[in-house]
């Protein structure tokens, strides 16, 4: 697991452009300590930063092939990287080094952009072809590891963090805005943009040739969920097989590796499987306020797989302290406050070892979310006429906030594409309208976003939708965001075995009603973990990284808060006097407005750290 950048420009002197490939990489020692490079070659430069977990001695990189034609930056980790090696042996190429990064360059030379068809692995990658002078780049099918890019005056720059851009010559730090009405919404920036203008994502699933001064950005892979009519059996044994199989391939390492570990099935299963291979750590972490976290389940899921089990439970003061530093390694605001429980249980980890394996990814390949129950509460509405169904609409809609059924009925009568925006729904449309004074100008609608992911699975039942819906946004906007770079901050490497596409592949055959079934969400996976695990870890309900910031707001951060919402940070950004309302009403109990205050703090300390550069993250 690493880190790297990457220019291509033709100007500047051979000295300028190592000065600034040295500033760059300088922003992600946290993601590569052990070693760093550059190769600055003639109309482009590279820069990596290392954190050794393959051929330790001879991994370094940028990386070359034989003739010194190809250059190559490379984050992540390809799983079938000996087989792809042993069969481009016997096509006639050379190795100087036992990486899976020298695989992926020869991969390159042999096959081109077709390469990625043959990757199984979670990446991001760089190769410059001098001869060609062509960059090639690509990013894995989820999006696991990063890749920012910036058109800058005729320059391209990339980076697998966006705060390395920002150390280029004469790029401006300023705000995104049609991405900030998206973040309120989403809690998170859709792909493929940021936060930042002028820098954007590489969508997930997709390479780039860059060449004469243009950029071509392609798919390579897409999902597609093709329900099939065949028996639970199938479904369990398949699933089985595949995730024993993929837990194994990810164990691939030549440092100390171990496991997340929280209540659920997801992370329960992973170290229930890699236990049977071998001694085991396992990490969780919990809060102060004991009804709110998971340290007795995830104790006991370790008591009985048998592993050495380490925990941490911190203070609503620890996680208030270590916002700023937790928004700076994060590089784009995402109000998911698991993000910081995260970065507290990585760092716990990070003491014992260098790669962890972690269940992110099971809910959306299995159908794990709440949610995802939805359809089939609703579905007795839509056999009601449609002037009865409006009727219903607008009634519901006239009812005082808080009348118990509004919600309900409102869902119910509304269609899923208009109803259903991902795991997380913040502000309203109306309530945008009052917290950013200048959405008046440019009014957007989250719509604008979900509606092409829709229009591709209308065709599928409700339930595939939704999950179609949260691979494209959640799963890389806000799941994987976070576990990248609260792992990274602690030069921890992450894998995330539940996403091999090998395995993502078979799931989307899985018909709904195994989806979610007995009452049970992911019925296919707790079957399948029944073989590893007891009843009591299988059928355990999800919950997450529950973080009490319900509480902390109204008690412990109170002062902090209040103090936070007057400050000058963001003005003009947002309106002041409706944030204070919204924690005055959170403060008498007429609505919880925990979700949309963290929004607020988390983009104010954004805004702090990375525009005005006002707020220091303490400790960077």
């Amino acid at each position: 697991m690493c880190g790297f950048c990457g220019f291509v420009e033709a100007k500047r002197s051979r000295e300028e452009k190592s000065r600034i490939m040295s500033k760059m990489t300088g922003q992600i020692v946290h993601r590569g300590p052990d070693d760093e490079g550059q190769h600055i070659a003639e109309g482009a430069a590279l820069g990596f930063r290392r954190l050794s977990i393959i051929d330790l001695a001879a991994g370094h990189q940028p990386m070359t092939n034989e003739d010194g034609s190809l250059w190559l930056v490379f984050n992540g980790e390809i799983y079938n990287y000996q087989e792809l090696r042993q069969d481009l042996l016997a096509r006639g190429h050379r190795f100087q080094t036992q990486s899976d990064s020298e695989v992926v360059l020869h991969l390159y030379e042999e096959y081109g952009a077709a390469c990625l068809s043959h990757l199984r692995g979670m990446f991001a990658f760089l190769i410059w072809d001098q001869g060609e002078s062509r960059l090639f780049g690509a990013r894995d099918r989820f999006g696991i590891k990063p890749l920012y890019y910036a058109e800058h005056n005729g320059d391209l720059i990339l980076a697998s963090e966006a705060k390395s851009i920002l150390e280029y010559p004469g790029f401006a730090r300023r705000v995104n805005d049609d991405s900030l009405q998206h973040y309120f919404t989403f809690q998170f920036i859709p792909d493929p943009e940021t936060l930042f203008a002028g820098i954007r994502r590489l969508p997930p699933a997709h390479g780039f040739t860059y060449s004469g001064g243009k950029l071509d950005i392609f798919p390579y892979w897409e999902l597609e969920f093709s329900p099939e009519n065949k028996s639970l059996d199938h479904f369990v044994e398949g699933t089985q097989h595949l995730l024993t199989e993929a837990v194994r391939m990810h164990m691939m390492s030549e440092v100390p590796r171990g496991a997340f570990l929280s209540s659920g099935v997801d992370s329960s299963v992973i170290a229930a499987l890699l236990r049977r291979l071998e001694h085991l750590k396992t990490f969780s972490v919990g809060y102060a306020e004991d009804r709110y976290d998971e340290l007795s389940d995830a104790a006991e899921t370790a008591r009985l797989l048998g592993t050495e089990h380490h925990e941490l439970r911190i203070s609503g003061g620890e996680f208030w302290r270590a916002l700023p530093r937790i928004v700076w390694h994060m590089d784009e605001p995402v109000a998911d406050p698991a993000a910081c429980s995260l970065y507290f249980v990585a760092g716990l980890a990070a003491k014992e070892i260098t790669v962890v394996l972690s269940g992110e990814g099971a809910d959306e390949v299995f159908g794990g979310y709440g949610i995802y129950r939805e359809p089939a509460e609703v579905a007795k509405f839509g056999r009601i006429p449609s002037p009865m169904r409006s009727l219903l609409q607008r009634a519901a809609r006239a009812l005082p906030d808080g009348v118990k059924g509004k919600d309900y009925v409102r869902r119910a009568t509304t269609p899923l594409s208009h109803r259903y925006f991902g795991n997380a729904l913040i502000f309203t449309e109306e309530q945008k309208d009052m917290l950013l004074p200048g959405r008046a100008h440019r009014r957007l609608s989250p719509l604008d976003i979900t509606r092409p992911y829709f229009e591709k699975v209308q065709h599928l039942d409700d339930i595939s939708q939704m999950q179609y819906l949260d691979f494209k946004t959640w799963l890389s906007g806000d799941i994987l965001t976070k576990a990248d770079r609260m792992t990274m901050a602690h030069s921890l490497e992450l894998r995330v075995p539940f996403l091999d596409h090998k395995l993502v592949e078979f799931a989307a055959t899985i018909p709904h009603h195994f989806k979610i079934a007995e009452g049970m969400t992911k019925y296919v996976l707790r079957k399948a973990s029944a073989d590893w695990l007891p009843p009591a870890v299988t059928q355990r309900p999800k919950r997450g990284f529950p973080v009490p910031t319900r509480e902390w707001i109204a008690k412990d951060w109170l002062p902090d808060v209040r103090g936070a919402l007057s400050a000058p940070v963001a003005d003009g950004f947002l309106d002041k006097g409706y944030a204070l309302r919204l924690l005055d009403e959170h403060l008498a109990g007429k609505r919880d407005n925990s979700r949309r205050l963290w929004a607020i703090l988390v983009f104010m300390n954004w805004y702090g750290v990375f525009i005005e550069q006002s707020i220091h993250p303490e400790g960077i």
